[in-house]
Order: C-alpha cells, then sequence, then structure tokens
C-alpha cells in the first residue's frame, strides 16, 4: 500500500474502493446540503471541507442544495447568509439547487407509492400514532387507517394538496413494517399539511416532504455518487435505500450514504434550535454576535478561513463521536495570526507615566516593526513623548523578584523605545495611583546601535503616547459558557451555564497608526492578545472585538 493510500480517510478509502471496482471518475458528484432555518455554525465547516475538499481532490463537482422543506422556520436570510458563509470560507459550488425544485416529482413518486400499496393517508393525531409506534424494544402496532384502499389514499392525499383539510388532520406515511426493529422504518411519514408560505414557492403548496423523503430522492435526481452526512443520521441510512429502492432506474446511478463523526466542540452549542434561543431571548445581538460559533459570529471576531480549515484537517474525518477542546480552534486561529498580524500597541487599562527628564513639548517618531513573522510587512513610525500611557497591571509599588515588569528602583524596557527607571507615584485621595514618575536613558534607544540599546533588562511594556493616544472602544468577548458540555446535562437547561463575563466593553487608548483601521482589518495588540476592527466601527467611533488572547487563559482557570 503507497504512502498516499494509507494517509486516506475512511471515506476517501470508500470512493478509491468504488473507483477500483469500476466506478467512472466521471460519475463523482458530491453535495453539501444545508437546512435553510439558521446561519451555518463551526460544526457545519467540517461537512463543508469534506465534501468541498472531496470535490477538490477529485476534480468533481459539489452541489450547494437546500433541503428546504419547512416553510415554518425557514427563510432566505439564512439561505443568503450560507452562501456568504461558504463563499467566505474559499469554496465554490458548481449548482446551486433547492429539493423545491423537486416538489413535483417528490409528489409524482408520492402517488405512485400509494398506487403500489406503499403509502396511506393516516388521519390520527400525532400523539395516537407516536403510542402505536411502540419503543425500540416493544414493536410497534397498525393504526386503525393503514389499510385504507388505494382509491381513498388517492383521493385523500389530493385532497390534502388542494387544502381541503386543516393542518394535523392528516398524513401521508410510507407502508413499511410497524414491527421493524429499526423504529424509523416503522410508517415514516412523507408528508404533512402546513399552510404556510415557502420562501421560493410562495403558496403553490400546502402540503411539505419530510427530510427522510426528500433528502435520498434529491441526491437521487441530482445524481450525487456519495451522499456524506453526520453521524446521526446512520440509522437512517436503511430508510434512506428503502424510499430509493421505490424510484431508482437501474441504469442510473444509486447514491450512497456514509456518515462521518459530527465536530462537537467544547464550551459550544451546536443545536441550532438552541442558537436561535440565545438570538431571540437577546442573550446574544445577533446570528453573527462574536461569542455565537456560527461561521459569521467567527468571521466577526477575526478567525480566517484558513484557520478554520486547518483546524478541521487537524480534527480529521473520524467514525466515532467525541468532543473536540475548543482550545485547539484557539490555537489555530494564534498560529495564523501570528505570521499575518501587524503588531500595535494598545493600552486596555490605562495609568499614565510621566517620564521627568525627558523634553517638555517634544515628540519623537521611532521606528516599529510591524510584524517579526514576516519581513516584508515594514515598519511603521510611533510617537512618543513625556507623557505615556501603560497598563496598570504593568506596575506594582513594591513586587517581589519574580515580577519583571515596572516598579520603584527598578528598569525595564518601553518596547520599540528606551529604558526607564521608577522613581516615585502620584495618587488621589483614596489611595490609587493616577501618575507613576520615571526617568529614562536617553542612550538606551532601541535600535541606535550604542552600547546602552543593547543593554539587556528582564521586562519589557507596550505603552500609547497620551498627547497621540486615539480612544478607542474594545470588546473583550470571551466563551459564551462556563461549562465544557453545556447541553449534556439532563437535570439542567443549557442556560444555566451562560458565562456572565462572556463580554467586556471598555475604553482603550490606540496609537495613532489605527486611525485609518477598517472593518475586518486584524491586529496584535502587543502582549494582549488578537483582535479585529468590527463593523460597528465609524468615523467618530472605532471600535475592535478581542479575537483570542496571546494564550489560553481558561487552561490556568480550570
Amino acid at each position: 500500500m503507497s504512502e498516499e493510500k494509507e494517509s486516506l480517510n475512511f471515506i476517501e478509502h470508500i470512493i478509491e474502493d468504488d473507483l477500483k471496482n469500476g466506478m467512472n471518475p466521471d460519475a463523482l458528484r458530491f453535495r453539501f446540503p444545508p437546512e435553510p432555518n439558521g446561519y451555518l455554525h463551526i460544526g457545519h465547516t467540517k461537512a463543508i471541507g469534506i465534501s468541498f475538499g472531496l470535490g477538490e481532490k477529485y476534480n468533481a463537482p459539489v452541489n450547494l442544495r437546500f433541503d428546504d422543506t419547512n416553510p415554518a422556520k425557514e427563510e432566505q436570510e439564512y439561505v443568503d447568509a450560507i452562501k456568504e458563509d461558504i463563499t467566505w470560507l474559499g469554496y465554490q459550488w458548481e449548482n446551486e439547487l433547492y429539493s423545491s425544485d423537486y416538489f413535483q416529482q417528490l409528489y409524482d413518486w408520492a402517488v405512485a407509492l400509494i398506487k403500489e400499496g406503499k403509502a396511506y393517508v393516516d388521519s390520527q393525531s400525532s400523539e395516537a400514532m407516536a403510542q402505536q409506534k411502540g419503543t425500540p424494544t416493544q414493536p410497534g402496532i397498525d393504526g386503525p387507517y393503514r389499510n385504507r384502499s388505494v382509491e381513498e389514499n388517492l383521493d385523500l392525499f389530493k385532497r390534502m394538496k388542494d387544502g381541503e383539510f386543516e393542518e394535523g388532520s392528516h398524513v401521508l406515511r410510507a407502508k413499511i413494517d410497524m414491527k421493524h426493529p429499526n423504529m424509523l422504518m416503522r410508517d415514516p411519514l412523507m408528508y404533512r399539511i402546513l399552510k404556510k408560505s415557502h420562501h421560493r414557492t410562495s403558496n403553490d403548496w400546502c402540503i411539505y416532504p419530510m427530510y427522510d423523503w426528500t433528502h435520498g430522492e434529491s441526491d437521487y435526481i441530482e445524481q450525487v455518487s456519495h451522499s456524506l452526512c453526520s453521524l446521526e443520521f446512520k440509522p437512517h441510512r436503511e430508510l434512506y435505500d428503502w424510499f430509493l429502492d421505490q424510484v431508482i432506474d437501474t441504469k442510473k446511478l444509486r447514491p450512497k450514504q456514509r456518515e462521518f463523526a459530527r465536530l462537537n466542540l467544547s464550551y459550544t452549542i451546536m443545536s441550532k434550535r438552541k442558537l436561535l434561543k440565545l438570538v431571540e431571548e437577546g442573550v446574544v445581538t445577533g446570528w453573527d454576535d462574536p461569542r455565537m460559533p456560527t461561521i459569521s459570529g467567527l468571521r466577526r471576531r477575526g478567525y480566517t478561513p484558513n484557520a478554520i480549515k486547518k483546524f478541521v484537517e487537524t480534527v480529521g474525518v473520524a467514525k466515532r463521536d467525541n468532543v473536540i477542546d475548543v482550545a485547539l480552534l484557539e490555537f489555530c486561529i494564534r498560529e495564523d495570526l501570528n505570521q499575518i498580524a501587524p503588531r500595535v500597541m494598545t493600552v486596555l487599562d490605562p495609568v499614565k507615566l510621566v517620564i521627568t527628564n525627558y523634553p517638555e513639548g517634544e515628540t519623537e517618531w521611532l521606528e516599529a516593526e510591524n510584524n517579526q513573522e514576516d519581513e516584508s510587512a515594514g515598519s511603521r513610525k510611533v510617537p512618543f513623548s513625556r507623557e505615556l500611557y501603560i497598563e496598570r497591571e504593568d506596575f506594582q509599588e513594591e513586587a517581589n523578584r519574580k515580577f519583571f515588569r515596572l516598579t520603584l528602583d527598578k528598569e525595564v524596557r518601553l518596547k520599540n523605545a528606551y529604558i526607564i527607571k521608577g522613581e516615585s507615584v502620584v495618587k488621589d485621595a483614596a489611595g490609587n495611583i493616577t501618575e507613576i514618575h520615571c526617568t529614562y536613558d536617553p542612550d538606551s534607544r532601541s535600535g541606535s546601535g550604542s552600547e546602552a540599546s543593547l543593554r539587556k533588562v528582564k521586562g519589557t511594556l507596550h505603552w500609547v503616547s497620551v498627547p497621540h493616544a486615539i480612544p478607542v472602544e474594545v470588546r473583550l468577548y470571551d466563551r459564551l459558557f462556563t461549562d465544557p458540555e453545556p447541553d449534556a446535562h439532563k437535570d439542567k437547561d443549557f442556560m444555566e451555564f451562560l458565562n456572565p463575563t462572556s463580554l467586556d466593553v471598555i475604553t482603550a487608548y490606540a496609537e495613532p497608526s489605527l486611525k485609518d483601521t477598517n472593518p475586518g482589518d486584524r491586529f496584535q495588540f502587543q502582549r494582549l492578545g488578537y483582535f479585529v476592527t468590527d463593523r460597528d466601527s465609524s468615523a467618530d467611533k472605532i471600535v475592535f472585538n478581542r479575537t483570542v488572547p496571546l494564550r489560553d487563559s481558561w487552561a490556568k482557570l480550570n
């Protein structure tokens, strides 16, 4: 076996075996089939990466098909957002398709099944049908309408289509086996009445096909060769195949359903229903809130397509579900941004530093490297003056030997600038430090080439010149939940694990080079983390979102 063969994942092995057994490579076709009932989230990136990745690997077309069979929950907004997310990730689909394109064909096939005695109209309540279905260990029983005549079923189904009946009064079910060990095979629903306008077909239909009936038949219509889905659909495969058996033309390609483990992430909710609850109850500001695991939320938080793809690649394609530590995703974004993000200086919790022996009214423009990881990034000029802002936590009036930042009678270096020494402090009436006074060594400027500039000190601080500082709004986003598996507790609501400190909004001070930043620009705030300019920014207010800290602070907390 070649090295390349050994590195294939199990789905690629299936495809390779199919090709070896005579499948024409030109028959390969994949699809990504989202339901437009919410925004895509980080879990979907695995399915996206698998399907579109296979398309790229085998030079095969990939369809984007919206399984839009429930107008009660689906909206054009979600369709547009899904397309935007996939495009942003860097993938292209060959055809944009919709299950609603096939409503007439699906209806015609359902009529054919009725004529063959393989489908019937059931007029019971949903509660009665659920009781008759049995349990995994107890077989179901036939309902009172299971043996309706073909003629009566055809008449009722047509009248359902024509809008004669109210919602919930009738459904169409496949007639398979109420005692089948797989409960999904116990006369599954095929159609229900929904008198709601569809985002594409308007009011043309008032009956809508169920997902299980629609999904495989849509794959067959599109001649998808490999229907790839997450592991929870494995029990559905038997039903998928049964439905295909009823319509298949043996001269045409038969789709093959195969399942992979879904992507579960710690400290994260993946249910679109629960994510919608967060939106509707105002816990977050919308689907693209940077605390949400949606692709649009991650994009607004400053994540990159490359980082997300690297994360999915690292997780790999497996057959068993597991929970991936969110720290891996955060590591991938740090690794990517470390290569591409310009370094800038911003002070989040400022205290004034006065250099008492620096000339009053003087400004120097010092050279600052933009990114030491990228030589082509060049440098910029930053202003230096007598009064600076530094981080309040970077100074202690009294400190032990392990504190390598500024304290009295101790030297540290100001990034890209001079060595300073703490001399004294000024306090307000409550005893809070309002100013730190220090002196500087004028011969110690970074990069000056002097012997003093090469002098080693243990601490280096970032800073911003007070007269040149730009006030900016900084949104310090953190994980939305405090529990690694917030929806895994049967006795508790996932909302109980909301992190009360998932967002802290502060006013910070930035160096003047950030005056011309645009939404989506990413930066490393030196010594603080990675940040992105938010779309809420304007000429009057610049807003930054924290993408990730420089290190995983949660690892220390936990």
